[in-house]
């Protein structure tokens, strides 16, 4: 397969992927909504109590809804575009159109993991906007502001837990070809497995293996102290990191290509 026709190819995903609306609005939603409810509840209280509540801008606002987007509501949002690109041609029936094109059921399973990264880039860069906007325009009193340096690793932190959740959920969706139970168990392990597994101090070492861990290493602003349980907060090395972030995305990328290039049409 050429360059053109795998551009054409993921051009095509993506555009598909684009006009289900269902789930680019709930992805939208979930990336957005969760911060303008942030940030309209900070400046109510700032407004109510000024001497007690900090202004809803600055450094502290902007730590707080980076967490809210990159470690919480963004990869949530990844995970319904990645579900609905790795399952969605298997639960719509169409599967077999495709096969009959004539295309590699490989190059069909390659082409949509960039075109979901894709969408959920542009997800998480809106969501991220919300962040730097609110953090700038509510900052009262010349307080405190992220540097710019700050801002851009911010950025590059929402993308990377963006799109490595949303490989994964490309995979496993391929995997399973159902987007329910896809859906019920990725966003069960990120919000309920996950956290339980970082924080029982007896697995150890092996806590390393959590996806989300990988991901939050680099975060450039503190998260070992989500929950209010620091001491069980798991520490990495980068190449670790990085590792464990790549074997998740192969595995459940290998997983996902078999699955499509056996899986009867």
């Amino acid at each position: 397969m050429s360059a053109t026709v795998a551009a054409q190819m993921i051009g095509a995903d993506f555009l598909k992927l684009r006009r289900r609306r269902g789930t680019l609005a709930w992805a939208l939603l979930l990336a957005a909504a969760p911060l303008v409810i942030f940030f309209a509840v900070r400046a109510g209280q700032y407004s109510s109590a000024p001497a007690t509540h900090a202004p809803p801008g600055g450094t502290d606002s902007y730590i707080d809804a980076l967490r809210i987007l990159a470690v919480f509501f963004g990869p949530l949002a990844a995970i319904l575009i990645g579900a609905d690109a790795g399952a969605g041609d298997s639960s719509a029936g169409v599967f077999r159109d495709l096969v009959v094109t004539g295309r590699s059921r490989l190059a069909l399973f390659a082409t949509r993991v960039p075109a979901a990264i894709a969408l959920s880039w542009l997800v998480a860069a809106l969501g991220y906007a919300l962040v730097v906007l609110g953090t700038f325009a509510f900052s009262a009193g010349g307080g405190p502001t992220p540097s710019g340096a700050m801002v851009l690793d911010g950025l590059g932190f929402t993308l990377l837990s963006s799109a490595v959740t949303c490989a994964v959920a490309v995979g496993f969706s391929s995997l399973t070809t159902s987007k329910p139970a896809a859906l019920t168990v990725l966003i069960g392990w990120q919000l309920v497995a996950s956290p339980i597994l970082t924080n029982i101090s007896s697995l150890g070492s092996a806590r390393e293996l959590v996806l989300r861990e990988a991901i939050d290493h680099f975060s450039p602003v503190g998260l070992g102290d989500r929950g209010g349980r620091s001491g069980s907060a798991v520490t990495l090395g980068t190449g670790t990191a990085v590792i464990v972030m790549a074997c998740w995305v192969l595995v459940f990328g290998a997983l996902g290509a078999w699955r499509t290039r056996t899986m009867d049409a």
